[in-house]
């Protein structure tokens, strides 16, 4: 078993259960998915880029990531209808817990001058979005043989009502939230 499911079986359902009263252990918020999303514009000219980010996706999540294309043409991005433009991971189930274990207590304490994760990206469903600068705070990824720094979004879906028992459920993993 992943290391942080059995941390949400014996640590969070209680501790969530006793902070919010809930009566049943099927109330508590879990996770759901993990998703990343790799955004690459410089794609329109060079098709290569594109092929290495969605390389260091992989190696990054384990999964293979399915190539994004563009859904409608524009021509001030020299954007055209069905381009390849961007890559994305779903990750659910024993492999989401374990990117979540990788990213929160290796990949986030990477980071320059890091303060912690911004509380604000919480969407008001209970979801949380977060940006990363660049790709290289992952230990999977070799400096020497990338293209280019590049960012990429990661959204933690979560089953919680509010925000406020989705950013509880986060703080229980152990995400590091900048004091406010």
């Amino acid at each position: 078993m992943a290391r942080m499911k059995d941390k949400y079986m014996k640590e969070v359902v209680p501790a969530l259960m006793e902070k919010f009263s809930y009566r049943n252990k099927m109330e508590v918020p879990k996770l759901e998915k993990i998703i990343l999303n790799v955004g690459m514009g410089k794609a329109t000219d060079d098709i290569k880029v594109l092929e290495a980010a969605a390389e260091e996706m992989g190696q990054i999540t384990g999964q293979k990531p399915v190539i994004t294309r563009a859904k409608k043409a524009i021509s001030n991005f020299k954007l055209r209808l069905n381009i390849p433009i961007g890559a994305r991971v779903t990750l659910r189930g024993i492999i989401m817990y374990e990117f979540l274990d990788r990213f929160l207590n290796v990949a986030l304490p990477r980071i320059k001058d890091f303060r912690g994760i911004s509380s604000r990206g919480f969407d008001g469903r209970g979801n949380y979005n977060l940006g990363i600068k660049e790709q290289i705070i992952f230990p999977e990824i070799n400096y020497d043989k990338i293209m280019g720094i590049h960012g990429m979004n990661i959204t933690f879906v979560t089953t919680a009502k509010t925000d406020k028992e989705a950013e509880e459920l986060l703080r229980q993993f152990g995400a590091p939230f900048a004091k406010r």
